[in-house]
């Protein structure tokens, strides 16, 4: 097959998500040439909880988006068994004190136009694959057409076949997550508060390290869904479906919830990498494994991660991809790496009962599960907060080996 060469520019991106389209608004807006490969159709949905945390929403006003077209929402209802905590958002510095909830259709829909706006070709139903040329991404092809660059941005979400070309699968020693969501009408889908039920089990009666959620989404429906982490016993025959049937049944009557408005579509959340950058290329969001275990959320992370590799692609090109490594790795890897940890603790039941208690027992310890949950803490998180995950980071650091050791058998 003869390879048609389009053209040379400065980035390239595989995807067009919220952390793809980050990137090209951030670099086109500085001049950078851009071309965004999406391999679906313009108005494509992405099955998500649709939540935005503070850090996301800081995100998004960093990147000039207007979220008039959004929910908002003021804070997060958590419940454990008898026991719920209603929590506005603290506003810790430099995080705003809400949120929002905005489904996947239109945000995406709203970044790719401000992409292109900022002067980024997208390039839709294109499925680009990375040019490796001795060791080196120099572009991407997409069947005989080939493009090359200074730098290809990986922003392809979970691991598939452009992850295996590049040698950065998920690590099958860490744990990974599933969830499944669908939306339904609810008059109290103006309410300004998330709600997160901490306590599920599956059909046999094991509890299930995750949550099920609604998120109410200022348009007369709610988002409704469950997420499960990989380090529960019976993972393996866990049936999502029969989950999110059960969590319905838990909250139809309070939400008076209308049926199901479609199928309920279930997603993996990866939650690690082998390896996210290299000789041209770096990987971003979801395809750098930069989801919070103890959430899933990882919107947020995909918009600064996305920023952050267009800044220093232009600030040095050459320097780029390991700069990138560097500094996400002092930005996110010890809170990452704490709640993969954790995600192996609250895989033993008794550990799980006796923590969900904890983790809501009381107003305090409840503040900072809410920051958890908010995606409010990393390296630099002052405070009550940051002390606790850094405390959290040690020890579990020190029980890991015999977390991981003990974990139940999927």
């Amino acid at each position: 097959m003869e390879v048609r060469h389009v053209g040379q520019r400065d980035i390239l991106i595989i995807g067009g998500g919220p952390a793809g389209a980050a990137t090209a608004i951030r670099a086109a807006s500085a001049g950078a040439t851009v071309t965004v490969f999406e391999k679906a159709m313009p108005g494509r949905d992405k099955i998500c909880g649709d939540g935005l945390t503070p850090r996301a929403v800081k995100a998004l006003e960093e990147l000039g988006v207007s979220l008039d077209d959004a929910h908002r929402i003021d804070g997060l209802r958590m419940i454990a068994n008898s026991t719920v905590r209603q929590l506005e958002w603290p506003g810790i510095a430099p995080f705003p004190a809400h949120g929002a909830v905005w489904p996947r259709r239109k945000l995406d829909e709203r970044l790719m136009e401000l992409a292109a706006k900022a002067g980024a070709e997208l390039l839709w139903g294109h499925e680009a694959l990375p040019v490796i040329e001795n060791g080196r991404v120099t572009g991407v092809s997409v069947g005989d057409q080939l493009w090359t660059a200074d730098l290809v941005v990986v922003a392809a979400g979970a691991p598939g076949l452009v992850h295996r070309m590049l040698g950065m699968e998920r690590d099958p020693d860490e744990p990974f997550g599933l969830a499944i969501r669908t939306y339904a009408e609810s008059p109290r889908a103006s309410e300004r508060y998330l709600e997160a039920c901490l306590t599920l089990r599956d059909a046999a009666g094991t509890p299930v390290p995750g949550y099920g959620w609604m998120f109410p989404a200022g348009d007369g429906t709610v988002n409704i869904g469950v997420g499960a982490l990989s380090t529960m016993k019976g993972f393996k025959k866990l049936n999502l479906n029969r989950l999110q049937d059960s969590y319905r049944g838990i909250v139809s009557k309070d939400w008076q919830l209308g049926p199901d408005l479609e199928r309920p579509r279930a997603w993996r959340l990866p939650m690690s990498t082998t390896k996210r950058h290299g000789p041209g290329w770096v990987a971003i969001g979801d395809a750098a494994g930069l989801v919070n275990p103890m959430n899933g959320e990882g919107i947020d992370y995909g918009l600064e991660s996305g920023m952050l590799a267009a800044d220093l692609f232009l600030a040095n090109p050459s320097s780029a991809p390991e700069q990138y490594d560097k500094e996400i790795g002092l930005r996110f890897d010890a809170f990452l790496r704490t709640g993969r940890r954790f995600s192996f603790l609250i895989g033993h039941p008794w550990i799980l009962r006796t923590g969900l208690r904890f983790a809501v027992g009381t107003h305090g310890i409840a503040n900072i599960t809410l920051q958890v949950m908010g995606n409010l803490v990393d390296s630099s998180t002052p405070g009550v907060g940051g002390l606790a995950m850094r405390s959290a980071d040690t020890l579990l650091g020190i029980a890991d080996p015999v977390l991981r050791k003990t974990r139940a058998a999927g």
